[in-house]
């Protein structure tokens, strides 16, 4: 079949597209249907190519993808996924976003609803009437961008007979870093929405919660975004103490909902500051392009200082959808 001619190059990398769909072009999935190799993309047949096992009790060591340079360009792609896995594995921004938009370049305009202060519904419109109008526009404002990543630093020799499910686990744990990044970069742009919001002159109180809650008017509030010191209050509050909430959380460990909403924790969000938001309409997030990784380093063996970044940025679609709530 194809898949076992194809001459692998770093030129794969720079055709705009990811290496996978690069791959994909030369070598369609489609062309396997009804074969054994089904269900593999183009990347993984070329590892099945090279009989490369990155995965499982019986994993090969980094060396095996430097066996000839046709196997050593697919390395570059084996770091991007595995630190791709990691950013999914702890992404919780996707518990936050409503929709992901994918761009090649770095300028980035996103479009706002403005509803000329009225409140977002489909009111009855006597006949002759005008109809309410909802204006969407172009944001006056390019959407920021954010280069998130780290610095690969390790020598081949010290890694070459290192099995490559243990190599992944670390590769993994970059994804986490740079998928937390992402997590406060979101935070930052959804605590800009509103100059002011609910403000309790005392502490975090239950009756504070239900103001807010009460705060949303066509939305729905579906997720907090809470410090881990403010975690901490609501989970002591009297109303928190239900039994069957407390028996849910001491089997699975999944904390309390306040009035429904899924409370996400993190120890660098601000502290007396409580952020609530619907899930559903309120951030979208800007990705340009893929994980990148320096794939002439990473192909050439020279791991001594090989980045691995990750660009995106994040913008609020409906102001309506965040609420904010602060308190002493």
């Amino acid at each position: 079949m194809a898949y076992d001619n194809l001459k692998l190059e770093k030129g794969l990398y720079t055709t705009g597209k990811s290496f996978t769909q690069a791959l994909e072009q030369i070598d369609p999935s489609e062309n396997y249907a009804g074969t054994p190799l089904e269900g593999l993309d183009a990347y993984q047949r070329q590892l099945k190519r090279f009989d490369i096992k990155v995965s499982g009790i019986g994993s090969d060591t980094v060396s095996k993808f430097f066996q000839t340079s046709d196997s050593a360009a697919l390395f570059p792609e084996y770091v991007s996924r595995a630190v791709r896995q990691g950013m999914e594995q702890a992404d919780v921004l996707q518990k936050i976003v409503a929709t992901t938009t994918v761009i090649d370049g770095m300028d980035y305009r996103a479009i706002e609803s403005v509803e000329n202060g009225e409140r977002l519904t489909a009111a009855e419109v006597a006949e002759g009437a005008s109809l309410p109008t909802t204006t969407v526009q172009v944001k006056d404002t390019l959407t920021e961008m954010h280069k998130r990543g780290r610095m690969l630093v390790a020598s081949y020799e010290a890694v070459k007979f290192q099995k490559l499910d243990l190599f992944t686990v670390t590769l993994r744990q970059i994804g986490n870093c740079i998928a937390e990044g992402q997590l406060l970069d979101a935070y930052a742009a959804l605590a800009g929405v509103h100059e002011s919001g609910i403000t309790l002159e005392g502490g975090l109180t239950y009756a504070g919660l239900v103001d807010l809650w009460n705060a949303f008017e066509g939305f729905n509030m579906t997720t907090l975004l809470v410090s881990a010191r403010d975690t901490a209050s609501i989970l002591k509050m009297t109303e928190m103490q239900d039994a069957i909430a407390g028996n849910d959380f001491h089997a699975t460990g999944r904390v309390v909902t306040p009035l429904g909403a899924e409370l996400i924790k993190h120890k660098m969000f601000s502290d007396n500051t409580i952020l609530a938001l619907d899930r559903t309409c309120a951030l979208e997030k800007v990705q340009a392009g893929d994980v990148v990784t320096d794939f002439d380093k990473l192909i050439d063996r020279q791991l001594e200082r090989a980045s691995i970044t990750a660009i995106a940025g994040f913008s609020p679609i409906f102001s309506g959808a965040v609420q904010v709530l602060t308190h002493a």
